[in-house]
């Protein structure tokens, strides 16, 4: 049975290079705009990332992605909503924790073990995601071979091992297996992740956080041919992913458009509730 309390992330995308909407959002009024925009379409939570993470993402600095943060946070701040930042630099993970972020998201599941103290006192919650990338952004290297299922619940195990080594609470975490390219170049794989999401939960009891939305191995698969449909078609396929998702009882769904998931998610709970 679906949770019928799925919350939803809405993608705010304050970069120069965003595979889904490239510069767009980078004007610190496009981007609040942008924002009050998805909590209206039925965002719970506003998950705002200062730089690109697709394998053709250029660098950015930790002083950048605080520069960029910085332009926009009192707007975001008074539309009222819980904020996540989404970032891998302890920087900037520092930096967004004085400012009183709710959530730190962090696509490479918090890595660097120097930050552990200061994510013990932190009172906001971690998204910790997994990636076959240990650090950095994502790249377009094949997947591992073999049941990828394995290779993420080591991740985790060792992760929410060294975690609670360092004091951290396990009701802070919420879990992430990574999507499209943090699985590697073939689709499969994360078709096979996506099919049994409700596998992560079982094994950690912890809840999971997933983003399909927009994502290659999903354009490739709604593509007739060999090259991936464009972003710009591929609302109707992340729909149909996250609907997937929704029946795996994922607790929390990350999307560029959440109206449509908010009335799935609107319809799916009335049908339970019957």
């Amino acid at each position: 049975m679906a949770s019928v309390s799925t919350q939803i992330f809405g993608i705010v995308n304050i970069t120069a290079d965003s595979f889904s909407d490239g510069g767009k959002y980078l004007d610190p009024q496009a981007a609040i705009s942008h924002a009050q925009d998805l909590l209206s379409q039925g965002a719970h939570v506003l998950d705002v990332g200062p730089a690109s993470s697709h394998p053709d993402a250029g660098d950015v600095s930790a002083a950048t992605e605080i520069a960029r943060l910085e332009s926009v946070w009192a707007g975001l701040k008074a539309l009222g909503a819980p904020i996540s930042v989404d970032s891998f630099q302890p920087a900037t993970q520092r930096w967004a924790m004085a400012q009183g972020a709710d959530w730190l998201n962090d696509i490479n599941g918090f890595a660097e073990a120097s930050l552990y103290d200061e994510l013990a006192d932190y009172n906001g919650k971690l998204v910790v995601m997994h990636a076959i990338q240990a650090k950095g952004i994502a790249t377009r290297e094949a997947p591992p071979e073999g049941d990828i299922w394995p290779i993420i619940f080591r991740f985790f195990e060792q992760r929410i091992e060294a975690f609670e080594r360092a004091g951290i609470a396990r009701d802070k975490l919420v879990l992430d297996p990574g999507m499209g390219f943090f699985l590697g170049n073939r689709p499969e794989t994360s078709l096979e992740v996506l099919a049994g999401l409700n596998r992560l939960k079982r094994a950690f009891d912890v809840p999971v956080l997933v983003c399909v939305s927009r994502k290659s191995f999903l354009r490739a698969l709604a593509s007739p041919n060999e090259t991936p449909i464009g972003v710009e078609q591929s609302g109707s396929i992340s729909l149909a992913g996250e609907m997937l998702a929704l029946e795996q009882q994922v607790d929390f769904i990350r999307t560029h458009a959440p109206e449509p998931l908010a009335q799935a998610v609107g319809l799916r709970r009335a049908l339970l509730e019957k």
